[in-house]
């Protein structure tokens, strides 16, 4: 009774994450919007999304602190205002500083990755980009990823944009993902196929005749 309890907790809790996860998510891409509209009209998208990647890349990833002091509730948004300036302005594109201050005065400092996460996502839609993720046992030639990035643009209807991640796992063969879908031509992965395979049909024979032995013909 009292792992049932505990399994019940947890998967409430599991639940509740999840929710909180598609909460972000959602306000990551409302303020995402607001900054890709601001961006566009001004003619400074990819300026702004530049100065937007170097802002997490170059300033929060080297500064954790920095961060937690942005997305504290104990420190005031006109400081956090007063901070952004001292260390964004002129460096970084008036507009994206602006941007940052109003999520500060919603308090929603916490959400700046996943919107960065999700500018990025509205921009690859806006060029029409695609985001691929390739994975091979071994590193390719230029010549052969400029031949799979050719074969892409004519299958998908947009232009790649290429992740290539080294697997030596694989053996051979290539795994391409493109958003949650992933096709796999790898050997390995088709000899873990060919194994459950195997191990399926030994099963189903096993099972077959302890029938038979179970149930004699004529019974």
């Amino acid at each position: 009774m009292a792992e049932s309890q505990d399994i019940t907790a947890q998967d409430a809790r599991t639940a509740a994450q999840i929710e909180a996860d598609v909460g972000v998510e959602h306000i990551g891409n409302v303020y995402a919007k607001g900054l890709i509209n601001a961006a566009e009209k001004a003619g400074q998208t990819a300026a702004v999304i530049a100065d937007f990647d170097a802002l997490i890349s170059e300033i929060l990833n080297r500064f954790p602190k920095l961060e937690a002091i942005w997305v504290s509730a104990l420190v005031s948004p006109e400081d956090k205002s007063g901070i952004m300036d001292r260390l964004l302005g002129g460096r970084m594109s008036p507009l994206l500083v602006n941007f940052v201050k109003v999520v500060a005065r919603h308090g929603r400092l916490d959400c700046l990755r996943v919107i960065h996460s999700q500018t990025h996502i509205l921009y690859d839609k806006l060029k029409n980009r695609i985001r691929v993720r390739l994975t091979t046992a071994t590193p390719l030639s230029p010549a052969l990823v400029d031949s799979i990035v050719k074969s892409l643009r004519s299958k998908l209807g947009g232009e790649p944009v290429l992740e290539q991640v080294t697997d030596p796992k694989l053996i051979g063969g290539i795994v391409l993902r493109l958003g949650d879908t992933v096709y796999d031509g790898s050997i390995a992965n088709q000899l873990e196929n060919l194994r459950q395979q195997v191990i399926d049909r030994s099963a189903h024979e096993i099972q077959s005749r302890r029938d038979r032995f179970r149930y004699p013909a004529g019974n």
